[in-house]
């Protein structure tokens, strides 16, 4: 398999699962001073972790939880941040501006801030509360905080159990989910490398991962136009611009929303001739019990885009970390 380092990626997510020591005593602490409500704040790719937490969450829990873009917040403001607010943020670098401007502003109604900060000298790791830093998985990071307020909240009673089953099989099962997609990724790859427009439908905890794949991913990092849209929303508006030669792939996790994507696989065969499904629940994960699919369906889906994304790499030579105009301009 062409850029694919085993040990690395098992590693890492060990590595990532790991931080519930470091996030446990936190978000008690926080939890037990009194919590108001939960914000997951970013923009760009880090907005959409947000998204996709904060729907994972919203189907389990009655505790008041958002996710509010950065540069929305910052011109707009949300009066419903303030003191008892957890706001929770992640950022690569540290120096994102739009997100340092808003964890200072949310600090100055009251609000505390998580910050997962890659580099632990950076700007925003010298500015949040309290910051952990680890390189990448951050949905990962999101989640377990996500999960860790669920359990005090009585909402999570198999959260021990669950993370035992994580710990002992996620990272290699979702390295074989990796291995099983290559060969689907290549051919894919093949087929949709020279498209002058591809969608991307998804709904649920993968709609946040589907609107970043198409814009952090094929648009930022590929320079592949592209759209990506709900799949709730699928029948009001785009259905009338598909035809058989529109490319089009629907994301299928496995969530309370995943009747929305298969409505829409449903009814693609009968317009479509150049469509693609990709259904979280073709991969087998060993180890992973039933009941708790649906929490990692988002990284399943990971694991299957990151073929892609080698194979068009390798088919395209594009560099993905190959920039015109972002953090390249005064903007």
């Amino acid at each position: 398999m062409i850029n694919f380092k085993e040990q690395e990626k098992i590693d890492s997510m060990r590595g990532a699962l790991a931080l519930r020591v470091q996030i446990e005593p936190l978000v008690d602490s926080i939890w037990d001073r009194g919590l108001k409500n939960l914000c997951f704040l970013g923009i760009g790719g880090t907005w959409a972790s947000c998204l996709q937490v904060v729907c994972y969450m919203k189907e389990r829990t009655e505790m008041e939880v958002f996710a509010m873009n950065a540069a929305e917040y910052n011109t707009t403001g949300d009066r419903r941040i303030g003191a008892g607010t957890c706001v929770v943020i992640s950022s690569v670098t540290g120096t994102t501006k739009e997100v340092v401007e808003a964890v200072r502003l949310v600090q100055s109604k009251g609000a505390e801030v998580i910050g997962f900060i890659d580099k632990a000298d950076s700007e925003l790791a010298g500015l949040v509360d309290h910051c952990i830093t680890y390189k990448s998985n951050e949905q990962t990071k999101f989640f377990i905080t996500a999960d860790r307020f669920l359990y005090l909240a009585g909402e999570m009673p198999e959260y021990d159990k669950m993370y035992a089953q994580f710990d002992r099989y996620l990272p290699e099962a979702l390295v074989e989910a990796e291995k099983v997609a290559d060969g689907f990724a290549c051919d894919f790859v093949k087929a949709h490398k020279d498209d002058a427009l591809h969608y991307f439908v998804g709904g649920g905890t993968l709609y946040g991962a589907t609107y970043s794949y198409a814009m952090c991913y094929w648009e930022e990092m590929h320079w592949h136009r592209t759209k990506s849209i709900h799949s709730a929303e699928f029948f009001h508006g785009m259905l009338e611009i598909v035809d058989r030669d529109t490319a089009v792939t629907v994301f299928v996790g496995e969530d309370k929303q995943r009747p929305l994507g298969e409505r829409v696989a449903r009814f693609l065969p009968r317009i479509c001739d150049n469509y693609t499904i990709i259904d979280t629940r073709d991969y087998a994960l060993p180890g992973i019990p039933e009941e708790y699919r649906a929490r990692v369906s988002h990284l399943v889906m990971h694991a299957v885009t990151n073929r892609i994304d080698a194979h068009l790499v390798d088919q395209t030579g594009h560099d993905m970390d190959l920039r015109r105009y972002y953090r390249k301009m005064d903007y």
